[in-house]
């Protein structure tokens, strides 16, 4: 039960997808089996949080464990450190941590497309990239693939703009205060924009990038590949929920509850959240190649990004 509200029997509704590869739990498969997750709470990660809620990680006999952390690298660096197993975070820091010889494996994808986009004052005079030319965009890292997305087509037309470094929340408020001429920002904090009266421009840009993987520490991977895949089962059976209905009350109440993100601004932006597991591998390997331009890793990893045990599960 969650707040006295039926939980739903996802099988009954005919919404379970199955991942191939996932064995079936045997008899004696008693004891849950424990994943730790090293956890940056976001609406981005709401499967993880649906799954945990709604049962499905019980029914695949998994003991989940959330992990708090503040950021993306804090939770890489559980993972990495052996103090958790498997980390939600934006690809490009999987990419450059397994480029530059983390332990680490993607086993899947979290969501596509990146819905990260510039968010501008509603009379504002940008309106094209070239239109950046000089100003200053506040905007969480220049490894950001919204931001690498958005640099580079302003690159294309001569325009180079200035990236003030700010997370999603700090950066809407130097947007509100006027301190910067614009702010990338990604869900909910562009829906929190777009309900006080700012513009959104630009969600093309980002409209082909892969957001966010799921990435596991190597070590576990060895020994663990099985209740993996059953984690990952589990992670798209939570997929097929939200994306059924991304506003329904029940849905938008747990990505409240983890995130602390207001009600209003989750049923506004939620449904531009594709869920899915499959890997993007072109999209994944572009954003390599732009790691490479800016000087983050040396050469593009390619296959050796993935578990080898997903090989025909979440990639080919």
């Amino acid at each position: 039960m969650l707040n006295g509200k039926k939980i739903w029997n996802a099988a009954a509704l005919g919404l379970l997808i199955a991942i191939g590869g996932a064995p079936a739990l045997s008899a004696h498969e008693k004891a849950p089996r424990k994943v730790v997750v090293a956890d940056a709470k976001t609406t981005h990660h709401l499967n993880l949080y649906v799954a945990k809620e709604l049962g499905l990680f019980k029914k695949h006999n998994l003991d989940v464990e959330i992990i708090p952390v503040n950021d993306n690298a804090g939770a890489r660096d559980l993972v990495v450190s052996g103090q958790a197993d498997v980390f939600w975070s934006c690809p490009t820091v999987a990419i450059a941590a397994i480029a530059n010889g983390a332990p680490l494996k993607i086993i899947s994808q979290v969501k596509k497309p990146c819905t990260s986009v510039l968010v501008v004052p509603k009379d504002s005079k940008i309106q094209s990239f070239a239109d950046l030319n000089g100003k200053n965009i506040a905007g969480i890292s220049p490894t950001c693939e919204a931001v690498i997305s958005i640099t580079v087509k302003a690159r294309d037309t001569g325009a180079k703009f200035n990236l003030q470094k700010l997370a999603g929340g700090p950066a809407l408020t130097a947007l509100e205060a006027g301190k910067v001429d614009g702010a990338i920002l990604e869900e909910p904090q562009v829906s929190i924009a777009e309900l006080k009266g700012f513009k959104v421009l630009f969600r093309d840009a980002s409209s082909d990038i892969p957001c966010r993987t799921i990435n596991a520490r190597n070590a576990f991977l060895a020994s663990n590949a099985d209740t993996l895949k059953h984690f990952i089962q589990a992670v798209s059976e939570a997929n097929a929920i939200i994306l059924a209905n991304p506003t329904d009350d029940q849905v938008v109440e747990i990505s409240a509850k983890y995130t602390g993100a207001p009600v209003d601004a989750i049923k506004f932006g939620n449904d531009r959240l594709k869920f899915r597991t499959a890997i993007d591998k072109p999209g994944l390997s572009g954003l390599a190649d732009e790691l490479i331009k800016l000087g983050n890793i040396r050469e593009n990893p390619g296959d050796k990004l993935y578990a080898a045990e997903f090989r025909g599960i979440t990639w080919n």
